[in-house]
This record gives structure tokens, sequence and C-alpha cells, in this order.
């Protein structure tokens, strides 16, 4: 058991009130640091805590949407932003969107007040050397935060902008156009599915594209999208379009080494879709990073030969983002593998939202609490939403190259066999068996005099 009875949290973002909110309430006392408002980030200019610097939206409430079901499992589990955000709701149909000034005076309210947490009004620039430290620092961590960060990691993962391709449900693609190839033959076949066109495609393609609407850059965002203009990989696929009428099938899109297999000839142009996880249910579009409105990016990569009625998982992003390079360097309850009495949460992790942000915070908050309570560690089942999240961090899918994951169907461990119905009763069947899961004994109890250390059964 610890010598002493305390964790130490960075950050009052929603990840870090909920991981200070957890901890307390499991009987551990809490030294919550935020920098506001001595110093603010360029996003944030309330003096609250938990402030949504986006959208007042916390998305979809129905439990056969991913974050849906998210929301459910921590709203059972006891969670303080979900408690926040039921309290201060405002009508948005079937989504939960809030009174964004309420909700974080909600949480600021609960926070200050609690016997067990304190509140410190300071920046921190180094982690401490000693005991266990949650951080939560965010997206957009202090420069000083972020190098000591960076040396505790080994310098190398830390990553300070985010391009991530667009994520498909693979049972949304249309396999009688698109085939399985790997170029050249190389590697597994499985590994990419290939959308071939003819040049009347890709004209109509190409054209919708270049003329797309942008998604509009946030002020913190200009200074690193100058840079990002001139670093050829990280390219939105619309400005490589701009570049030249070939340049794309001299890029990602070209047909060479991918025989069509009817013809054994090239097609004008592909598009390469590659596997993201070893289940082969969700498939990135390779090179197809962006900055399009989600809007957009359906309407104009719809036109993508087998890719008409896609299902997205995750849109392609690009935008500032301080992430770890978490896969190889973080367990599954977001600690450090070489320093277990380190955990990270938030953003910063490789998760990406609110709700997913609340959800690391969580599970980061109880495993903090039952590490200084010398108890054993709360692995959340890869049959929730919120244990997907935490083992996609541990894991990373197969893809070398790490990128955030908001709450999707298709990291979570999917049934032995296929359920009927399509994808509607399936995510249904997904809701029912984590539900059931969390409603067993799994337990995280304030202590009492009977039992000093509450529970923690699994």
């Amino acid at each position: 058991m610890m010598a002493e009875n305390k964790i130490t949290v960075i950050g009052a973002g929603l990840a870090g009130c909920e991981a200070a909110w957890q901890a307390a309430e499991l009987g551990v006392r809490v030294e919550l640091y935020e920098m506001k408002p001595k110093r603010f980030s360029p996003a944030h200019h309330s003096e609250g805590f938990a402030e949504l610097v986006c959208s007042n939206s916390l998305r979809s409430n129905q439990t056969d949407n991913a974050v849906g079901l998210l929301k459910a499992e921590l709203s059972a589990l006891g969670s303080l932003i979900m408690e926040a955000a039921h309290a201060t709701e405002v009508p948005a149909g079937s989504a939960l969107a809030v009174n964004r000034e309420a909700f974080s005076a909600y949480i600021t309210e609960r926070i200050k007040n609690h016997k067990n947490i304190t509140v410190h009004y300071e920046e921190v620039e180094k982690i401490p050397e000693e005991g266990i430290v949650v951080v939560a620092s965010g997206p957009l961590t202090s420069d000083a935060l972020a190098e000591d960060i960076r040396r505790i990691t080994g310098g190398e993962g830390l990553h300070f902008f985010d391009a991530a391709a667009p994520i498909v449900d693979f049972a949304s693609i249309d396999t009688s156009v698109a085939f399985f190839a790997s170029r050249w033959g190389k590697g597994e076949p499985t590994d990419y599915l290939n959308c071939p066109m003819t040049k009347e495609q890709y004209d109509r393609f190409y054209e919708a594209l270049i003329s797309a609407e942008v998604a509009p850059l946030k002020e913190f965002d200009r200074e690193e999208q100058k840079e990002l203009t001139v670093f050829e990989g990280c390219m939105p696929v619309e400005v490589m379009a701009s570049r030249g009428y070939d340049t794309l099938r001299f890029g990602p899109m070209k047909p060479v080494g991918l025989p069509l297999p009817e013809t054994g000839e090239d097609a004008f142009a592909t598009v390469q879709l590659r596997r993201e996880n070893k289940e082969g249910t969700m498939y990135n579009i390779v090179g197809f990073q962006t900055h399009l409105t989600f809007g957009e990016q359906k309407r104009v990569f719809g036109l993508i030969p087998g890719l008409e009625n896609a299902v997205y998982f995750r849109y392609g992003v690009m935008h500032r983002n301080t992430y770890l390079n978490s896969p190889g360097l973080l367990d599954e309850t977001y600690a450090m593998l070489d320093r277990p009495t380190l955990r990270f949460a938030g953003q910063m992790t490789g998760v990406e939202g609110y709700v997913e942000s609340t959800s690391s915070g969580f599970v980061a908050g109880v495993n903090a609490a039952l590490a200084a309570l010398g108890r054993e560690r709360a692995i959340f089942p890869r049959e929730t939403v919120i244990g997907a999240l935490a083992h996609y961090v541990r894991d990373g899918g197969i893809s070398k190259n790490f990128q955030p994951m908001n709450a999707n169907f298709g990291i979570i461990a999917p049934f032995e066999k296929k359920v009927k119905g399509g994808k509607k009763n399936r995510n249904a069947a997904y809701a029912e068996r984590s539900l059931s899961l969390l409603s067993r004994p799994f337990c995280f109890s304030k202590p009492t005099d009977e039992d000093p250390v509450g529970c923690n059964e699994r």
C-alpha cells in the first residue's frame, strides 16, 4: 500500500475533472492543478473548469451510436461530466447538448467543494518525480510542460499535429466494386481494398474535390498550417489535387501494381483503403488526410466507386493536437509502462472528443486512486466502449502510424458470430452486451467505516 493516500492531477479540463472526481469519490486526496486564470491557452477564454472550446454538443444520445453508448456507460458508472451534462442540457433532438457556461459552472462548483480535492491555480512546468500523477493538460499543453513530457517519453513520443485520413466501416464498402489486393502482390491481399476509377469517374471526383468546402482553421492552427503546407507527408488531399490534374494519379491514387481482376489492366486511378485493425472491421482511405468539412467529405468521397454508401467511423482531420504515440508507451489504464505511477488522460492519450476524453479521465482517475489505496487495477473489457478506447490507446490497431480515435463500434470486440439484421441490430446488440457487463459487480464504491477502501470487484 502507498505511504500516502494522495494523487496529483494536472489540468482541470473534462478529463482532469473526471479523474479528480473519481479519485476523490474513492476517498483519495487529490491535488488538482490548473493554470487558468493566471494563464490561458490560445483556445480558452473562461476561468471555469471543463470549458467546452468548440461545440456545445456531446453528440448522439442513442445507444445504437458508439458515443451515445459511451455516455450511457459513463452515466451508469457515476461520471461527474455526464451528471453535469444532464443537469445543464438544452434541446438538441437526439443529441446531448449543454449550456456551456452552466455546464462549466456546475463542474467547477462540484470540484471546488469536494472535501477531498484541493485546487491549485498555478502552471505546472515539470511533472512531479514522486507520487501518483495524472497528466490531463489537453491538446494545447503549454510549451514547458510539453517539453518535460517529451523528456519523460523519450523524445519521440509526442506529436504536435494530427493529420488523419477517414476511417470507413468495412461492412459499408461495396466489395462488388472494390477488390482486395496489395500493390505488386506484396503482403497479405486482405490488407488493402482498392476502388478503381475510369477517367470519367476520376474527372467527376476531381472537380468535386478541388471545389469542395474546407473547414475554417482556428487561430491557434494557422501558424502550424503555414508549416504544414510545405510538409509533403501531411499534404491535404484537396491541396494536392489543386496542384494539378495528375498529381493524385501519381500520388495516393496511382493505379500501377493494382491490375483490375477482370482485365489484368490498370485502372485510370485507384483509391486504396488499408486495414486499420486485425478484425478487418475498419479501413482507412490511404493518403486522404483532409481539411474538408465532414459533410463535404461524405459527399465528395462518396463519388469514389465502392464508397457511395460508406459509413465513417472517423472523418479526416488536420489540426494542432499535442498527443502521445501511446502504443508501447501506455497500458490500458493509461499508465506509463516504464513509470506506472504516472498516467495520462484526455486527448493527449490519443482519444478524440469530449466524451472520449471524459472516458480516459474516468479510467485514469479510478486506477490512480486504486493504486494509492494499494488495490488491483480496474481493466475495462473491450466489449465496452470505455474499455475499447483504452485498449486502442494501448495497442493502436495494426497501423504503424498511430492516430487519435473517437468512439466507434469498429474498435469494440466483435461478436464471434455475425449478428443478423444489419448494422442497426448489430449496434443494438453491442449496447446490450456492454451495459449488461457494467451492470454486474464492477464497482468503485465510496469507503465506509465497515469497508475503509471500498470495493473493486470485476
